[in-house]
């Protein structure tokens, strides 16, 4: 399926918030960015550049700011997308479409839209060393499964890093062994442990 299809699956899906994102989309459509599909959410970029995307989850929906934090955020809507790992990006969330004010949402879109044209944007920070080492829980289980291993290989490099640190950051032996079992599907579908909130 390519991007375009993608997208339209993701706004035509049933949904309780389809009309809602919807809506976010009519607004974002109105300005200079170009829509695309990455991460599994519609992203809207400015010369190849992340601006925002819109999301929807069982609860809520909203608007991802990529950098965010540059935002002035004058209705204090904007929360930390991931606290403790997302240093840039902000997220708008909203339970109904009622919730949506088309004047403020484009005022928060024209200022993402002016901080990007300005290069305001945080650089990724490079992780520890120590965390890019595969962990032994993982390296054991890696040993034991060629498909696992397979899929393993293929990943991006900064997908094996966020997996190495989400594994090397718990103290417990059974939290280890709990977080290794939730990133084992992951691996297998190629799926990065942070690919929901870029």
């Amino acid at each position: 399926m390519d991007k375009a299809a993608k997208i339209e699956a993701y706004f035509e899906e049933e949904h309780p918030y389809k009309n809602a994102i919807g809506k976010l989309r009519e607004l974002v459509l109105k300005t200079p960015l170009e829509e695309t599909f990455k991460w599994m959410f519609p992203t809207y970029t400015l010369k190849s550049k992340n601006v925002l995307a819109i999301c929807k989850f069982k609860n809520h929906f909203g608007m991802w700011f990529f950098n965010g934090v540059f935002l002035t955020d004058p209705l204090k809507v904007l929360k930390n997308a991931q606290e403790g790992k997302t240093k840039a990006m902000r997220h708008w969330k909203f339970t109904s479409e009622a919730d949506i004010d088309p004047k403020q949402v484009l005022a928060y879109v024209s200022e993402a839209i002016t901080n990007q044209e300005n290069n305001r944007f945080l650089s990724p920070t490079k992780m520890s060393a120590k965390h890019s080492e595969i962990p032994v829980l993982l390296k054991e289980a890696l040993g034991k499964r060629k498909t696992l291993n397979l899929a393993y290989q293929g990943l991006a490099e900064y997908k094996k890093k966020e997996f190495h640190e989400y594994l090397s950051t718990a103290k417990q032996e059974k939290t280890k062994l709990r977080r290794l079992e939730k990133i084992i599907p992951m691996i297998e579908e190629g799926i990065g442990l942070n690919d929901k909130y870029r």
